[in-house]
């Protein structure tokens, strides 16, 4: 089982969130690709993210009828802020070392730039591989200086694989992924605006945001 874990606020997700999941899903050849809603983000204010059964249904919205992806309600089901560590734990212990087996981690390039903020951050590269989604015309240096100087100096990078290696440390693979221009912060924005977000966000989405005055 190769398993790809994709968490986010989703708030609310949008076409960017989903071309990326599924690029991401037919690079590494993904078995099952879920995407998992925060529940409370210790980075967000809970002032400005919709609850998180709302997000977790625009989630499952947005993927219906796409066999490849699955909405996942793990970090619903704990008390408490979400914490990376311990979502990645969960599944390792699930669907941990084995034949076959590998979990992966999917993150942007801004948010893995500010992993030495998250908890236990270290114990994140012994936990699963890391898939690092990278924008067109992005520095690829200032990711390499970023693993090197704040994650491990010993990481070595094979440009045939496009990924940094370790001998210890869990694999960071990196893919560059079609960059669309789209933001939940600018979605919530329109939406307050009044501005249509069609095109934007999957119409079932729309429509939902819309029926429960969400972003208002």
């Amino acid at each position: 089982m190769r398993l790809g874990l994709f968490g986010g606020t989703f708030n609310p997700i949008h076409l960017g969130h989903l071309r990326a999941a599924v690029e991401v899903r037919e690079a590494f050849n993904l078995d099952r690709l879920l995407l998992i809603p925060s529940a409370n983000p210790p980075h967000k204010r809970a002032d400005r993210v919709a609850n998180p059964e709302d997000r977790l249904e625009m989630v499952r919205l947005a993927i219906r009828g796409e066999p490849t992806l699955e909405a996942c309600d793990v970090e619903l089901a704990r008390s408490g802020l979400s914490y990376t560590i311990e979502t990645l734990r969960y599944f390792q212990d699930r669907f941990g070392p084995g034949p076959g087996n590998a979990v992966f981690f999917i993150v942007g390039q801004d948010a893995f730039s500010e992993i030495t903020t998250w908890k236990s951050y270290e114990a994140l590269f012994v936990t699963a591989q890391f898939i690092v989604m990278t924008r067109p015309g992005s520095k690829p240096h200032a990711l390499e200086d970023f693993i090197h100087t704040r994650i491990c100096a010993e990481y070595q990078y094979d440009s045939t694989s496009n990924r940094y290696n370790h001998p210890r440390l869990c694999t960071i693979c990196c893919l560059n992924i079609t960059h669309l221009d789209i933001s939940a912060t600018r979605i919530r924005e329109w939406i307050k605006q009044g501005r249509s977000v069609r095109f934007i966000v999957p119409d079932a989405v729309q429509d939902f945001i819309h029926d429960k005055g969400l972003y208002r």
